[in-house]
This record gives structure tokens, C-alpha cells and sequence, in this order.
């Protein structure tokens, strides 16, 4: 039996991530076997989920997934000891419009387990009202269940005791106080925080918020708030077909957002998966059947890959006879051009029209529904495909056959509808799973 627990905040950047970690490696270093789960389309925490606790993360997310892929994919938890699930964004935060189970809330993802919640909650510039917060999360909604809090950032002891004062008033629980440690800050970029795999010392920061945590949080009265939680066997998988029998998969620090339970999903129906570099002027692996690169940061190194000429020339060999897909930055790589953030248009494969920019940066965000008007591959014309789009760069041309009618989470048609063009398709959105 395992002990559930979810990790949630009033908003982002409150400091979820970081305790989350230093939870799982604390405990870790006592001897348990810890499992963490990313609630929410988030490319980037399952990495240092892992970092943190030697055991593979995945993403559960209410808006693209049933009920049936979320309890298969929790299900990897039952030989740990702990269960962590790291919301996203505020605890109740989601979008209008309801999709395949929930809003996409992390709220959706405590009720849907009947596991508590521990809440994150910076009181810096407030007192007392960082209780009322609490106390308003706690209430909002019937089946979510609130553990306790733990308070980050405090500014001094006075501090601590008018905030716990109030919260204990509240009636609810006051695990720990952490007073602010810049030495555990994780460092950030325009998509959120640098990767796990570009910090050569993230092993040496999370031993450091696991000491910092241990210190300040009573890390035995939190274990004992856990939910008891035995996973009841799922009754379906992971709702993705492979999208070849042998994929030649882009993976370096430019393309890197790919969800780990698709990975899993294709190996798990039998594909093979090849990684190649296109930094390292590497192309796909010839024996391959298909391509596919996924999003990441090609913005930042634009100018690397257009310099790459063995990667674009090999990638467009691949393409004249087999299927190459590209998602976000993939999808950008795939494209004519490229502008970076200092206004220098670089060259890239053009096995698509394309052009972006991330000098004219504007924010795309938010779950798709798209409906492809043509196969691509792994899934076939007709196909209702669910994904999350995330990216700053602007579209200056998308000259080729859309590939599909895409929906914002309120229905609403948008611009980025993909493209087509011989064997090469893209798309801005991450595919996280298909309509039964």
C-alpha cells in the first residue's frame, strides 16, 4: 500500500516544483521508494521528477486523458511507498470548457485519486490573508480534501507566527516554514525551468532542498497525511498509436519535449525508438520508418542547426520516401526559415513553407482539439487528436495544406492548424492522446 499525496499551490511559482523534489529525495534518502506524477501538459518537471527519485515520471492530465489511461498510468505507483502528484498552475486552476474527465485542474486529478492535498502558500506581502487563501481552497470544493500547508519564502520569525496563528485558527495544519534560500532556487527560461539534463549540478541542488526541507518541514507528520492508496487495475492503456514500427526520434537540448508516457506507449505496442542528435549534425537512422522530432528549444540554437548541413540534407533524404513529423520546435526545424530572438533568419530543412519568428514573440498557449483533415503519422484522417500548445514564436508564412482543423479548449478555430507537404507534416501542439 502506498501513501498518496498531491502537491498544489494558490497559483505558479509559489515553489511547488522545489518542494516536491525535496520531498521525493528526502524521503528517498531514508529508504523509501517514492513515484511522482506531473498533473498537467508540462514537458519539463518529470525530468527533474526523476532526478529526484531514480524512477521514471508521467504526465495525468483531466482535459486530454479518461479516466481509464490516468489510472494506468498512476498504476506504476504501486510498488512505491510514497506517491507525489505535482499540480500545475492554482489548485483549481483548468480551463471553461470540460474535456475528456476534468478542466485539466490539478483539483481533478486529488478528487479523481481521493488523495490530499498539500498546499504551497507564499505569504510574502501578507499575514493573516494567506490563511483566508488557504482556507478558500480548502472549502471551494467538496471532494477536494486539503492535507495541510507549508509555507514558503516566510520573511522572518514574526512572520511565521502571524501566518501560522491564522492558519491553525483555520483549523488546518501547518506542516513547515521555509524561510527564503536562494542556493535552491531552480533557474528559468521563457518556457518555464532550464531542463534537468542542462544542469550539470541539479544531483547537488536537490540534496540541498532535501536537507533545506528537512530542516524546516516535519517530513513524518506530512507522510502520515498521505492518502492510503492501493491503484485498482485499469481497465485501458494509453490511447497513442506508434507512429511507425522503427521511429528515428530527435533528442538533445533542442528537442526535448516529448511526454514520457508516449514514449512508453510506443514501445509498450511494440515500436523501437532510435535517438539521434541533429546538435551533433547527426540525421535520422536509415533503417527507420518514420521521423519524428518533437518540440524543445530550436529558437536558441537556430543558428547551430542551420549550420548542421549532414542533419538537414540526411532529414531530407529520409523524407523523400518515409513520413518525418515535427511538433512545435520540431515543426519550426521543419519550416524554411527561422528568425531568432536577435532578428537573424536562419535557413532550415524546408520540407515544409513555414516561417517563425521568436523575435516577434507573442505567447501561444492552451489545450487543442484537433481533427486531422489528413493522416500523419501513427493516426488517420478524421482522427480527434488532444494536445497542448506552449511556444513564443510568431507564424510569418504557413504556405502548405493544413493539416488539420484545430479547436482552442472553448471550440474556438485557430491559426495554427499544422501542415502538409509530400511525406513531412507538423503541428504546434504536443499530442498527448487520441479520442477513443
Amino acid at each position: 500500500m502506498a501513501a498518496g499525496l498531491v502537491i498544489s499551490a494558490p497559483a505558479s511559482g509559489v515553489g511547488k516544483t522545489t518542494l516536491t523534489l525535496a520531498l521525493a529525495r528526502a524521503w528517498r534518502n531514508s529508504g523509501l521508494r517514492v513515484q511522482c506524477f506531473k498533473s498537467g501538459p508540462d514537458y519539463i518537471d518529470p525530468a527533474f521528477h526523476a532526478a529526484a527519485t531514480g524512477r521514471a515520471s508521467v504526465n495525468v492530465d483531466s482535459w486530454a486523458m479518461d479516466r481509464g489511461t490516468i489510472s494506468h498510468l498512476v498504476s506504476r505507483g504501486t510498488d512505491a511507498d510514497v506517491v507525489l502528484a505535482e499540480g500545475s498552475m492554482g489548485l483549481f486552476d483548468g480551463v471553461a470548457a470540460r474535456g475528456v474527465c476534468g478542466t485539466g485542474a490539478t483539483g481533478d486529478i486529488a478528487e479523481m485519486l481521493d488523495w490530499p492535498v498539500l498546499l504551497v502558500v507564499d505569504p510574502s506581502g501578507q499575514a493573516q490573508t494567506a490563511a483566508a487563501i488557504a482556507a478558500g481552497l480548502r472549502d471551494y470544493r467538496a471532494g477536494v480534501r486539503l492535507a495541510g500547508v507549508v509555507l514558503n519564502r516566510v520573511a522572518s520569525p514574526r512572520h511565521e507566527a502571524l501566518v501560522r496563528r491564522a492558519l491553525l485558527d483555520a483549523g488546518i495544519a501547518v506542516f513547515g516554514a521555509l524561510p527564503r534560500h536562494a542556493e535552491i532556487s531552480l533557474p528559468k527560461r521563457h518556457l518555464g525551468l532550464v531542463q534537468a539534463e542542462e544542469q550539470a549540478e541539479i544531483g547537488k541542488l536537490i540534496d540541498e532542498a532535501a536537507r533545506f526541507v528537512a530542516e524546516h518541514v516535519d517530513l513524518e507528520a506530512v507522510l502520515r497525511s498521505a492518502a492510503t492508496w492501493s491503484p485498482q487495475p485499469a481497465a485501458s492503456g494509453v490511447n497513442v498509436t506508434p507512429p511507425g514500427q522503427r521511429i528515428a526520434l530527435a533528442r538533445d537540448a533542442a528537442f526535448s519535449f516529448v511526454y514520457p508516457h508516449m514514449l512508453e506507449a510506443w514501445r509498450a505496442a511494440g515500436a523501437e525508438i532510435s535517438t539521434f542528435s541533429p546538435l551533433a549534425d547527426e540525421g535520422p537512422d536509415a533503417s527507420a520508418d518514420v521521423c519524428w522530432l518533437p518540440g524543445g528549444y530550436p529558437e536558441l540554437q537556430a543558428g547551430k542547426i542551420a549550420a548542421n548541413a549532414r542533419f538537414r540534407s540526411g532529414l531530407r533524404a529520409f523524407a523523400e520516401t518515409r513520413p518525418v513529423h515535427g511538433e512545435c520546435g520540431g515543426y519550426m526545424v521543419l519550416g524554411t526559415a527561422l528568425t531568432d530572438a536577435d532578428g537573424i533568419s536562419h535557413e532550415m530543412t524546408g520540407l515544409l513553407g513555414l516561417e517563425t519568428s521568436f523575435a516577434k514573440r507573442r505567447m501561444h498557449l492552451g489545450y487543442r482539439l484537433a481533427e486531422l483533415a489528413a493522416p500523419m503519422p501513427g493516426h488517420q484522417a478524421g482522427a480527434r487528436l488532444r494536445g497542448h500548445e506552449f511556444h513564443y514564436s510568431t507564424i510569418l508564412a504557413q504556405p502548405d495544406t493544413p493539416l488539420a482543423v484545430v479547436r482552442d479548449a472553448t471550440g474556438a478555430v485557430i491559426a495554427e492548424t499544422g501542415s502538409r507537404r509530400g511525406q513531412a507534416t507538423g503541428t504546434f501542439f504536443h499530442l498527448i492522446a487520441e479520442d477513443r
